[in-house]
């Protein structure tokens, strides 16, 4: 279509909407147009296109083209024309003065003219609990096999003991405690949207949300059957176009805000080929436009030995984002965490996106494992104190605060119990930062002289650059703050193996040492 021809181009998009509304397909509409003022109106396109500009400069605009086609159709005189151009912009001058006045008084007052809300205050928390029968009964949905349906050998052994679990209170892995939080979305009616790259299986073999009979193929996915649930469970595994799945997801959750929309990658450093949508929409679109999106992105995030490209999420990008309360950044360690977490994301009344640092060694760690109780009671906690330290908290000198995997190390260490005058916290939410709770935990220890950040990220990555101002300004008079991390450096990890193991245990010898 010729852009110079308003009435065309409606016609053409008109006629392609009656053509998407008959035959469900797509239409491509070709409009031919130019720019008047070059990139913007401060450019000067004439240094480098003089040529074409002096043709546009001879060329009517568009309205005027417009206005000649209704005189010339006596549909308006060249007076009336010529009004409807003075009126309107007077309008836009009234409103472009009624702002500036604005901005200026604002300004005289001391206020910020734009301001976005952060987190809600503890009243305002939903509640994230599941009654114990509800949980039962969703638990033996899940885990039911169809009549009829041929499970894989290795799987029934995995779902004959997720079946038991809640009934007899066996413990509760990641991924069976995300699945519960899932189908009790389900069935109190919000819809729930996961995709990611192989995020029906899992890319830790973890999730197992759809199964496939052993004899023909044919795929189950149990949360689509849910008895009581009368929203749907979509679940796609999503192609490595990071961008593109990224914009379309994030698109979906502005579009369906009842919904919990999750897109995962299948490492946390996948996330890096969507960061132009991740800056321009999930981090700034609330303070641009005021758009609101719950759109959770599920990062796989640790230090394994598996070398750069499978260790990092990029931490340090998120929290550098973090602003005004514009989204959430958590680093869960229990399953019973992640849990309240997603039924918290998808309840709260403040629609915020949520960027967690999923685990993968941790998904399958004895230690890292949650009682069924834990999903019947509680909510989620920002920041978790040391349950036990060794000889009683007036005997804590050192606290070490951490978040993720690396919590396990330090705890399952053959130097932690000689270590009595250290306890060892947790901080799950990272951003926005929980200042209330961590003074709570630091006034509950007398004598504390030293709080210790530990990471396993160099130290120019991961949660330290965040985290040491605000640990510093909490912390009581006295106290000194310090870290223990890798060595600054512009790869996020090793790649051998035998020198992970190495870091890691000097990142934890430092961290323990006397």
């Amino acid at each position: 279509m010729n852009a110079d021809d308003p009435e065309a181009c409606l016609s053409a998009i008109r006629l392609a909407m009656m053509y998407r509304e008959k035959f469900r397909a797509d239409v491509v509409i070709n409009v031919v147009g130019y720019r008047r003022h070059g990139h913007n109106e401060g450019d000067e396109p004439r240094y480098t296109q003089p040529l074409m500009y002096q043709r546009i400069d001879n060329h009517p605009t568009v309205r005027e083209l417009f206005a000649k086609t209704l005189t010339t159709q006596k549909v308006v005189t060249d007076e009336e024309a010529a009004e409807m151009v003075e009126r309107y912009y007077a309008e836009l001058s009234t409103v472009q003065e009624r702002l500036r006045a604005d901005l200026e008084k604002s300004s005289r007052a001391g206020e910020e003219p734009h301001r976005i809300s952060g987190m809600v205050s503890a009243i305002d928390e939903p509640v994230t609990v599941v009654q114990p029968e509800e949980l039962r009964m969703l638990n033996d949905s899940l885990y039911t096999v169809p009549d009829g349906f041929t499970i894989n050998r290795k799987l029934a052994r995995v779902i004959d003991r997720q079946r038991k679990a809640v009934i007899d209170g066996t413990p509760l892995d990641w991924a069976h405690a995300e699945t519960l939080a899932y189908a009790s979305l389900l069935t109190e009616g919000v819809p729930v949207r996961l995709v990611g790259q192989d995020t029906a299986r899992g890319t830790f073999s973890q999730r197992h949300l759809t199964w496939f009979d052993a004899d023909n193929g044919s795929g189950y996915t149990p949360l689509q059957h849910l008895p009581g649930a009368t929203v749907p469970m979509e679940l796609h595994n999503s192609p490595l176009s990071e961008y593109a799945a990224m914009g379309f997801e994030y698109g979906y959750s502005v579009a369906a805000p009842e919904a919990l929309v999750l897109w995962e990658a299948q490492f946390g450093d996948f996330a890096n080929g969507a960061e132009i949508v991740i800056d321009q929409f999930v981090i700034a679109g609330l303070a641009k436009w005021g758009q609101q999106s719950r759109l959770t992105l599920l990062l796989p995030h640790g230090y394994e030995g598996q070398g750069p490209e499978h260790s990092s999420a990029r931490l340090e990008r998120y929290l550098a984002l973090g602003a005004e309360g514009n989204i959430r950044v958590a680093n869960c360690s229990t399953p019973a965490q992640y849990f309240h977490l997603i039924r918290r994301q998808a309840k709260h009344s403040e629609i915020r996106p949520l960027i967690v640092m999923t685990p993968k060694s941790i998904l399958r760690l004895p230690q890292a494992t949650s009682h069924p109780d834990e999903l019947t009671s509680g909510q989620f906690q920002a920041v978790l104190d040391d349950p036990a330290p060794p000889a009683g908290r007036e005997a804590v000198t050192r606290l070490i605060l951490c978040s993720g995997k690396i919590y396990y190390e330090v705890i399952t260490s053959g130097l932690r119990e000689a270590a009595e005058h250290i306890a060892v916290g947790r901080i799950e939410l990272l951003y926005p930062f929980p200042e209330g709770d961590i003074r709570n935990i630091l006034t509950s220890y007398p004598n504390l002289q030293e709080m210790v950040w530990l990471q396993e990220e160099p130290m120019n990555m991961g949660a330290r650059k965040w985290m040491m101002p605000q640990l510093t300004a909490c912390a009581p008079e006295g106290v000194q703050v310090r870290y223990v991390s890798r060595p600054e450096r512009s790869s996020p990890a090793e790649g051998y193996p035998a020198a992970h193991k190495a870091e890691q245990e000097r990142l934890v010898k430092e961290a323990l040492a006397s």
